[in-house]
């Protein structure tokens, strides 16, 4: 009884609270319209706020996804005016190892390494550098790393040549650039293809150096291409096709066995840094002006001394010829072959004719390893036919230095292995067929013949 006696106090209650409510409401009508007014405006005030809190919060999680894509996808550089699509099936990788067949266009290139600063990566540094350093900067850096590609070079023909582990020789189908060239692939693999992008995001002008300047340096083809013009100018054929095939063969899974090791490498930093590596990278990259400069002289101090030490020891060598001064002349003339190349890189897929056919083919690096065998064999000629030690010096020196810093091996076979990956792996194929018989046959033009006709030894 008693809960029932409460229910009807509380109805009661609440009718005379309505009562009330009502009576207000006609006797301040006007006002409570007001209030009424400003309540809904309130309201959809708040709704506003809602939705904007929830556009702010899917944003927090787009910018959070894209955060986590960056580390699962990182694309090779494309060359100047090159656009390349990767589309993977399941999941994207980083590398070309771990990629899933990418769809190649008609209409695009083949990835290049050797290349200029693209826009995009232009507006990264162009508030921390005025422009006129950006080419001053990428040339500098190259001409070091190219004469240090050129030592390790010369190092590793002492190391595996003749005279120490006895591996190749200069009438053996394992030629002397053979282990740099292998090297100097697999080195490809990690700083080239792998980890170009982070090294990048850190510093550009590293990359550059890394890539082109080094590894471009360290290995040559014109120095492989002549050795097997001069096995067909004594004859030996079947050492001059199993020469082009053991050494392709050798060089294409260098890179392959460094882009699967440099991935095996990535997965373990992944796993135990827990992303701390890319946030270290964002915040120690290279994009203060200061700092800028101030490397750039060190790299002037480093060019001018490694220079200076090449011009003082060439001349205590160059009466001497041999080695010793092929090698110091080949750090002075090094740089230059580097820089042509690097500028050669923009020919990359802009195609042959008005139509731009055969974009898919690097017209850059093709020209520079075919210009490159040429101008071997031609001095070469003419050091048979001068046959003076001078002379010997002189192209020697040319030779393994503006021709090799000219010619790439590393570059040739990143783009044969991304082209071996892609839907049309005929095209790396062919992409090696062409460079080296254009190469050997203009060779055989210009070396053979005259060593033929005019009976040279």
């Amino acid at each position: 009884m008693e809960s029932v006696e409460d229910g009807d106090t509380n109805r009661s209650e609440m009718g005379s609270s309505r009562l009330g409510s009502i009576g207000d409401f006609s006797i301040g009508g006007q006002e409570n319209a007001d209030s009424g007014n400003a309540g809904e405006i309130l309201t959809r005030i708040e709704l506003d706020l809602d939705r904007a809190s929830e556009k702010f919060h899917n944003l927090h999680m787009f910018t959070m996804r894209v955060a986590t894509l960056e580390g699962e996808f990182e694309a090779f550089d494309p060359g100047e005016d090159e656009e390349v699509s990767f589309a993977s099936k399941d999941t994207v990788s980083n590398t070309f190892g771990s990629l899933s067949p990418p769809a190649w266009e008609e209409t695009k290139s083949v990835i290049s390494i050797d290349r200029r600063l693209q826009p995009d990566e232009i507006k990264q540094i162009e508030n921390t550098l005025p422009r006129i350093w950006e080419d001053v900067s990428c040339l500098v850096y190259l001409s070091v790393f190219a004469i240090l590609g050129v030592l390790t070079r010369y190092l590793l023909q002492k190391l595996f040549g003749p005279g120490v582990a006895g591996v190749t020789g200069s009438e053996a189908i394992l030629y002397l650039d053979l282990p740099s060239n292998m090297v100097g692939s697999f080195l490809m693999g990690w700083f080239g293809v792998v980890f170009k992008p982070d090294i990048s995001r850190f510093f550009e002008y590293l990359a550059i150096g890394l890539s082109t300047g080094y590894l471009g340096s360290l290995t040559t083809f014109s120095g492989w291409n002549q050795k097997m013009v001069e096995f067909s100018a004594e004859g030996k054929w079947v050492f001059t096709a199993l020469g082009f095939i053991i050494g392709l063969f050798l060089t294409s899974y260098s890179i392959i066995f460094g882009v699967e090791t440099a991935n095996g490498f990535r997965w373990l930093i992944q796993k135990y840094s827990s992303g701390d590596v890319q946030r270290s990278q964002k915040h120690g990259a290279v994009n203060r002006p200061n700092l800028h400069i101030t490397l750039l002289v060190v790299m002037f101090l480093v060019l001018g001394s490694l220079w200076a030490a090449s011009a003082v020891i060439l001349t205590e060598e160059f009466s001497h010829g041999g080695s010793a001064a092929k090698l110091w002349l080949a750090c002075l003339v090094g740089p230059p072959g580097a820089w042509m190349r690097w500028y050669l890189a923009k020919l990359n897929g802009v195609g042959l004719g008005k139509h731009g056919r055969l974009k898919w083919l690097p017209i850059g690096t093709l020209t520079a390893n075919v210009t490159a065998a040429c101008l071997m064999a031609s001095l070469s000629t003419v050091m048979k036919a001068v046959n003076d030690k001078t002379c010997d010096t002189v192209a020697s020196g040319i030779e393994f230095g503006f021709l090799g810093c000219l010619s790439t091996v590393s570059t040739f076979m990143a783009e044969f292995n991304a082209m071996r990956q892609s839907e049309h792996p005929w095209r790396a194929y062919a992409y090696a067929a062409v460079t080296i018989c254009i190469s050997c046959g203009l060779g055989t033009l210009l070396y053979d013949l005259p060593v033929w006709l005019k009976g040279y030894r």
